[in-house]
């Protein structure tokens, strides 16, 4: 608003209309400044996707991507809160709302709610008479809206009650038996378990958070009643476990692979492991559902990985770790495994070389053999995007028709290459990771159950790396526990 000071009225109410005016004129430009605030950060947001859909994934990149969707998720919620509050001022100066609105920022478009979800239907009164004639009125249609709600948590306390009878002939008294508890003399449901277990090991929320939470609900559970609740209901679903193991191991091919878990020692924190075997069968038409299973071990030798795997003689889908050598041992009993390499490891030594991004910001040249290496491997990925789901015979042809020939070309491709470089060279090492492997990597050729990667294995430790940021390292170590209570069982009796 251009108001020169002698423009400005005299009269009192028409100064406060100005200010007023000017308040509402301020807020449409704020509303406005953080609608293009949120329109850049959603430009940037997307130009980061495409870059990494065209170039490939790194972790660099996927933390950008990371800070840009928060930052953009906190602009858009400022920009809708100016909006509101420039439309309520609008509203209260009684302008037209449309002003506010100069800039449009582009939006979801708004999906139906889901259909399976129940439906609570609230008619509000009509009119009992019309308000012009007061005639009678007929209804000829209706307008619904639907508006998404949540039903809070809820506690409650289930009394199992068992009447006593006597019998009055002989005075025998009879009593039904006492309900089945998942925890021994314990007063938690099955249910209020189901969820402290999945708090813990599936969102990897700490039991002192869950304790928090619960007591902001006026429901006392201290943390260490969490924890024998949890070390109960482990014990109880032992059997389970045990079941889903024999399930696992009795597949044709498993995806191996292990991580880094932070272990709480004395003064400092150790670094334990965190092995996973998962039996995924989707991708050649097995009718058999998935299941990971999970190990820890305190260190990354390769003792662990042959006691995991004592009875299994099947097809191990796994990286190049050194640690599984002895599996792959033909004299191996009940049978030795077969060794399939993954792809997308092999991919990865290469795209960090012709990271495109990365090196135009450090100025560092790409590596033009990398960049072919990565091309090349990207045309096998598409092929085997294409017969997922397929059945074991109809992806093996399909491998042989296709993906054969530029296999073929690719091991010569590299094997020419790779006698012009010298053998420090970085991208040599990258071949030399696949050329002396070229066997495992290439057996995909001739077993349609074989996987291009090892990626089921990884993303079943997905979890494992947000728990890293939700609880940052493990009390202690399972093994010191077991060796502690071996040398001193008296501690462990009394304290029970």
């Amino acid at each position: 608003m251009d108001t020169e000071p002698a423009d400005l009225p005299d009269d009192i109410a028409a100064l406060k209309a100005l200010v007023l005016a000017g308040r509402s004129e301020l807020r449409a430009a704020r509303a406005l400044n953080s609608g293009m605030e949120a329109m850049i950060a959603h430009l940037k947001f997307e130009i980061a996707k495409l870059k990494r859909e065209k170039y490939g994934q790194s972790a660099e990149r996927a933390k950008l991507l990371d800070q840009l969707e928060l930052q953009l998720e906190e602009l858009e919620a400022t920009a809708t809160e100016d909006e509101c509050a420039a439309e309520a001022a609008a509203a209260a100066a009684g302008q037209d709302t449309s002003v506010v609105r100069s800039f449009s920022r582009k939006k979801p478009v708004r999906a139906p709610l889901p259909a399976h979800l129940p439906r609570e239907r609230v008619v509000l009164p009509g009119p009992s008479e019309c308000p012009c004639c007061r005639g009678k009125l007929v209804k000829i249609g209706e307008d619904v809206t639907e508006t998404l709600e949540v039903v809070p948590r809820q506690w409650k306390v289930i009394q199992t009650v068992r009447e006593k009878f006597s019998c009055r002939s002989c005075e025998t008294i009879t009593q039904p038996p006492a309900p089945f508890h998942p925890i021994a003399r314990g007063r938690a449901g099955a249910s209020l378990l189901a969820m402290i277990l999945y708090g813990k090991f599936g969102n990897h929320l700490p039991l002192n958070r869950q304790s928090g939470d619960f007591a902001r609900e006026g429901i006392a559970l201290d943390t260490s009643t969490l924890a024998d609740w949890i070390g109960a209901a482990t014990a109880t679903l032992s059997p389970l476990v045990e079941l889903i193991r024999h399930h696992i191991f009795a597949g044709d091919r498993v995806h191996g692979d292990d991580t880094t878990v932070p272990v709480l020692a004395k003064m400092k924190t150790v670094t334990g492991r965190i092995w996973t075997y998962v039996r995924d069968d989707r991708p050649f038409g097995g009718p058999a559902p998935p299941a990971a299973l999970f190990y820890y071990s305190a260190n990354r030798e390769g003792e662990h990985p042959t006691r995991h795997l004592v009875g299994y003689a099947g097809i191990l889908q796994a990286d190049a770790y050194a640690g599984y050598n002895d599996l792959y041992d033909p004299n191996r009993r009940p049978g030795p495994i077969t060794e399939a390499m993954c792809w997308a490891h092999s991919r990865r030594k290469f795209f960090v070389l012709a990271d495109v991004a990365k090196h135009v910001a450090s100025a560092k040249p790409i590596a033009p053999l990398a960049l072919e290496a990565v091309r090349r491997i990207d045309a096998i990925f598409d092929i085997e995007r294409a017969i997922s789901g397929l059945t074991v015979a109809e992806r093996l042809a399909h491998r042989q028709r296709d993906a054969q020939p530029l296999v073929d070309d690719l091991e010569a491709w590299m094997r020419r290459e790779r006698a012009r470089l010298s053998r420090h060279n970085d991208v040599a090492k990258a071949m030399d990771y696949m050329l002396k492997r070229w066997d495992a990597f290439a057996r995909f050729l001739k077993d349609g159950r074989i996987c291009l990667t090892n990626n089921a294995a990884e993303r079943a430790l997905r979890g494992i790396a947000v728990g890293r940021k939700a609880w940052l390292f493990a009390g202690s170590e399972p093994w010191r526990r077991t060796r502690r209570r071996r040398l001193y069982p008296h501690r462990y009796m009394q304290a029970q």
